[in-house]
């Protein structure tokens, strides 16, 4: 019997049982694909992460990324988490890791920093969405409003139509009219069926990335992917980084923007998510994704 160990982390939040959690294998050497889709069903999570040794010695890690059903190539939260959880941890497969990380991913390389307290315990950690901004087709309020239990009134598209956008995950980014269509909102998984069958090309799952401003560079926000069995994610950060990043198409963009994202209010986890924006020369270059965890379980896994 292999005993695999394992950290769970509260993610975008200082507060434990807020946030989004995380399951974080820290050596998942000698796993195969499948046994690490089955572990991260086990724990049920948005999303697992597993850590191995890197195929260039230059990086830290290769991650791996997994919700219950899927591999992802990207996904906000599982950085963020992992992040924090490598510095703490200090090493890696026998080599010391510092407070510029490099991890490899199917979506590219994701660079972080990591922040600390005075007394060396980690303060927070920084990463860069691997990709670049890609905005595909759009979608009517008529298509997109059944599939939240919403109606058509209540799409905001006096900025935008509902939108397909991705600097690494693809999410359909759809503004709402106010803090009531947002509470009310909710996946229905038949139209979304149905809506991704109507947008084959945009080879997406159709997630559904809800907002609504809540103050100068503030939003609210909630995130569906019933597709990939995840009813609603607490704090979703490569949709919001997609998000910061499609804003900036909208208006002249400043040199440095920042914006928070304040996402799962509704499920009790409260969760805030920072992005830094950043255009060169009039044009979006990249977007940065700033958070907070704390530690919640270690353990052991039975193989």
């Amino acid at each position: 019997m292999r005993n695999l160990p394992f950290i769970t982390v509260d993610v975008f939040t200082d507060t434990r049982f807020a946030g989004n959690p995380l399951a974080v294998i820290t050596d998942g050497r000698d796993l195969m694909e499948a046994q690490m889709q089955a572990i991260a069903a086990e724990f049920g999570y948005s999303e697992t992460s597993f850590i191995l040794p890197p195929r260039d010695p230059a990086n830290t890690a290769e991650v791996r990324i997994f919700t219950p059903i899927t591999e992802v190539p990207f996904a906000g939260h599982p950085n963020v988490g992992t992040a924090h959880v490598v510095a703490t941890l200090g090493s890696l497969f026998g080599r010391a890791v510092g407070d510029r990380l490099r991890f490899e991913e199917k979506a590219g390389l994701v660079e972080i920093s990591v922040r600390r307290h005075e007394d060396g315990t980690v303060a927070g950690t920084t990463i860069r969405a691997p990709g670049p901004l890609k905005i595909g087709s759009t979608v009517t309020p008529e298509a997109i409003a059944p599939c939240l239990g919403l109606h058509p009134e209540q799409i905001e598209t006096a900025r935008h139509a509902p939108v397909f956008a991705s600097v690494g995950l693809k999410f359909i980014l759809v503004e709402v009219t106010d803090l009531e269509a947002l509470a009310t909102a909710a996946a229905k998984i038949e139209p979304v069926l149905a809506l991704r069958a109507a947008n084959l090309a945009e080879d997406c799952d159709c997630a559904l990335f809800l907002y609504t401003p809540v103050g100068p560079d503030h939003v609210r926000a909630r995130m569906f992917a019933p597709i990939d069995n995840v009813a609603e994610d607490p704090a979703t950060g490569s949709a919001s980084a997609a998000l910061g990043a499609f804003l900036t198409t909208l208006a002249p963009p400043e040199a440095h923007r920042r914006l928070r994202i304040e996402q799962g209010v509704e499920m009790g986890r409260r969760s805030l998510i920072d992005l830094d924006v950043v255009s060169v020369g009039g044009v979006f270059d990249h977007v940065t994704i700033t958070g907070t965890s704390v530690e919640v379980m270690r353990g052991t896994l039975s193989l």
